[in-house]
């Protein structure tokens, strides 16, 4: 028997994903039809406000709020569990992306059917939830994500608007899909979407995980939507021109990546049993890319 090497990313991973198992048991592997997953890093004073302001049920199916603390070090933490969320606590910070793409596979394993993602600093409009998941649930959408661009924003910084229109037409020439905002935290998708694409990028995995849905087929719809001003903290993006850099880079390396990968057929809903109780983290390790050759 050969062991396939664990990299360092899956090694904090997995036990992150066993400590959560083993703190909320069935809670964590008996989740709801909509996983609401949010990445947090030093969110002290917002993560908690925002986590109550969400919705227990979503067009009348049950929800969960999962939040991955991305190497927190203040009160994040405390806060989420005391609002009612689920919280993965990964002791490494690693960056958005990374955090994400763990809760993805918390909210996929755990059975989750459809996942919504928006940000910890409270600048998103719960109530909008609702519309972005509507061409889900009547099947016209696999993934649906926010437009600041066709509803409102209150940013008042007009490098930061430049910016979002330059990436949109940019994205849309290279994929041939009309986007019109390539970065709103606020996505509904089926949970499914999630592990049929590649997810590489610790940081700026918006654009990598919109190039990856549209480039396996998935249909795509934006919807309206708000973005606020943040109201506690600030912004982890940096300046500008450091952003607009290696946003820029994420998006032509993830164009370029996908268009030399082989298309495959993009996978049609299909449903998610529960997994049993305390047995979440093995399947999700078992189910992951190179499991099969590990196990020979």
């Amino acid at each position: 028997m050969t062991t396939a090497p664990v990299s360092g990313d899956e090694a904090i991973d997995r036990a992150a994903i066993r400590a959560f198992t083993e703190e909320f048991g069935d809670r964590a592997t008996r989740l709801p039809p909509v996983a609401i997953v949010i990445a947090a890093f030093n969110e002290e004073g917002a993560i908690g406000p925002v986590v109550e302001s969400l919705p227990v049920t979503v067009a009348g199916l049950g929800a969960v709020t999962i939040v991955v603390s991305d190497g927190s070090v203040d009160a994040t933490i405390k806060e989420a569990r005391e609002a009612g969320a689920l919280v993965c606590d990964v002791p490494v910070n690693r960056g958005q992306g990374a955090a994400l793409r763990l809760g993805y596979r918390l909210a996929r394993e755990g059975g989750a059917r459809y996942i919504v993602t928006t940000d910890a600093d409270g600048q998103y409009n719960p109530a909008e939830i609702e519309s972005l998941i509507a061409p889900i649930l009547a099947d016209q959408a696999d993934f649906v994500t926010g437009s600041r661009t066709l509803g409102s924003e209150e940013t008042k910084d007009p490098v930061r608007k430049l910016g979002v229109r330059v990436f949109a037409l940019t994205i849309s020439v290279l994929t041939g899909q009309r986007i019109t905002d390539t970065t709103f935290g606020l996505r509904a998708m089926r949970a499914e979407v999630t592990g049929a694409v590649l997810l590489e990028q610790p940081q700026y995995q918006a654009s990598e995980l919109l190039i990856g849905v549209i480039t396996h087929g998935f249909r795509v719809a934006e919807r309206p939507a708000t973005i606020h001003r943040r109201q506690v903290g600030k912004s982890k993006k940096g300046n500008n021109a450091l952003y607009a850099l290696s946003f820029a880079k994420v998006v032509f390396g993830t164009w370029w990546r996908e268009r030399r990968r082989r298309r495959e057929p993009a996978a049609r809903p299909a449903g998610h049993g529960p997994a049993a109780p305390g047995q979440l983290a093995d399947q999700i390790i078992a189910r992951e890319p190179g499991a099969a050759q590990a196990r020979e």
